[in-house]
């Protein structure tokens, strides 16, 4: 199976979004498996993440997208956290990913 596309798009526990520029990124930023809920690379394919705390890893589930449940994350994200901010409206789904927030981190 294919490596994941960059950005991914992880959310944890409380359903808090993050964009990060990769994932060799992600698994360097992240620390804790458990505290992940769900998350997509940047063709929507979802991702699962094992290892144990401080070495984690991510990996395709499957080649199917569902783009469906990330623009409902991402609308969720909004909503929850930034309710003054409108989550990104474009259509085709390069657009929408890369609209959203990268994580400098």
């Amino acid at each position: 199976m294919t490596a994941p596309t960059g950005p991914v798009i992880l959310f944890d526990d409380d359903l808090y979004m993050y964009v990060l520029a990769n994932a060799a990124h992600a698994e360097a930023y992240w620390e804790e498996p458990g505290e992940y809920t769900r998350g997509f690379d940047a063709r929507a394919r979802p991702l699962r993440m094992t290892g144990e705390p401080h070495r984690v890893t991510l990996e395709l589930t499957g080649a199917a997208p569902d783009e469906a449940a990330l623009r409902r994350l991402v609308a969720d994200h909004y909503r929850r956290f930034l309710p003054r901010e409108a989550p990104p409206r474009a259509a085709g789904l390069a657009e929408f990913v890369a609209s959203l927030p990268l994580d400098a981190g």
